[in-house]
């Protein structure tokens, strides 16, 4: 079992009535051969299979929820690429009824990603990319608690500093900043980098871009794509040897991609799938369409990193960035949010608030 202090031998989990742990101790009862982690927090998923989240009502939240179970997630971001201003109060309105639902893995609230994005927007429709408006995001909806904007945009610092004193967790993404602009961005309150590597300036000797900086910058935490398509396994080894423990978060990048509105699509954005990832008609990489617990595994198995740490940045890690202390965590007080592999790291087992779901 992997608690605050690390792995432990065989433990039991006492859980109250309300799916709050009460006590984690040492048993001698009979155990099964299984790693006990905190239950995983996915921040960012736009879709997965056939279900877009922009799009999602009624049974597909559902469906969604069964899907993230599949994989381990306990606690989600559902995550909303650039459109229109006026084309997000809809799907914002049914993310937050999805999240009374129960018995489902828990919404934390929305991820924007865009349109407030700058010099790398990868699959997102340049034509559909925004100047900062700070009276349309003073508006937003409290569902709302992840927001992806370009550093190097003017007003950038003034809409992070707006929205972290909401309590809304701002990355830095789809960016080419100069180190000037992120160092302001990150000083008005901006705490992460949307997908490490991808769309955004890169590791370079004399002008180092965003890349560079979220490695070496301790006050922000990474977001990493670990399907392999994504990024290199060698990227991927050098972001877990250039960040502290907490410093990085997996996040699946999950797209709709065999949705049927308008073909495969990402927020109705069309696309197919081809070597391993969702691409635009271009070639340009879309999204991913590996689960969480394959992520882990290819960090574990390919990448060399020890399975405590990877189970963090797939659980504790994106728990603490979203404020949530209330999981990611098998300790005294948190919800019962557990998740049990197997010595292969196959999901054998899943609980929500302390009842097993799968």
């Amino acid at each position: 079992m992997l608690t605050d202090g690390g792995w432990t031998g065989p433990s039991e989990v006492v859980v109250d009535s309300g799916g709050a742990i009460v006590d984690v101790h040492a048993t001698s009862g009979p155990t099964t051969d299984v790693s006990l982690v905190p239950g995983f927090v996915d921040v960012q998923v736009n879709g997965i299979d056939d279900v877009d989240v922009a799009f999602a009502a009624g049974d597909d939240w559902t469906r969604l929820g069964n899907l993230l179970l599949d994989q381990g997630v306990t606690s989600w971001c559902p995550t909303l690429v650039t459109a229109r201003l006026d084309r997000f109060a809809a799907p914002l309105e049914r993310m937050a009824s999805a999240q009374l639902l129960t018995g489902l893995p828990n919404i934390i609230g929305a991820h924007l990603e865009g349109p407030f994005l700058g010099g790398a927007p990868g699959a997102h429709p340049r034509h559909l990319l925004a100047p900062i408006d700070l009276d349309w995001l003073a508006a937003l909806p409290e569902v709302v608690r992840l927001v992806t904007i370009a550093a190097e945009l003017p007003g950038a610092a003034d809409a992070a500093h707006l929205l972290a004193e909401r309590g809304v967790v701002v990355s830095i993404g789809h960016s080419t900043p100069s180190v000037g602009q992120v160092d302001s961005v990150i000083g008005a309150g901006a705490t992460m980098a949307t997908h490490l590597f991808n769309a955004m300036s890169g590791v370079h000797h004399r002008e180092p871009g965003l890349a560079s900086i979220a490695l070496v910058d301790d006050r922000l935490t990474v977001g990493l794509i670990a399907d392999l398509v994504h990024v290199h396994p060698l990227a991927i080894q050098l972001a877990f040897r250039a960040k502290p423990d907490a410093g990085i978060v997996l996040v699946t990048d999950a797209v709709a991609w065999r949705a049927r509105i308008d073909g495969g699509t990402v927020g109705g954005i069309r696309m197919t799938m081809r070597n391993g990832a969702a691409r635009l008609a271009d070639g340009t990489l879309a999204g991913s369409a590996a689960t969480m617990d394959q992520m882990i595994r290819n960090v574990v198995n390919v990448c060399g990193v020890p399975l405590e740490r990877v189970a963090r940045s797939a659980s504790t890690n994106p728990a603490r960035l979203m404020g949530c202390a209330d999981r990611g965590r098998i300790a005294a007080g948190c919800r019962a949010d557990l998740v049990a592999l197997d010595d292969e790291l196959g999901v054998t087992g899943v609980w929500l608030a302390g009842e097993r779901v799968r």
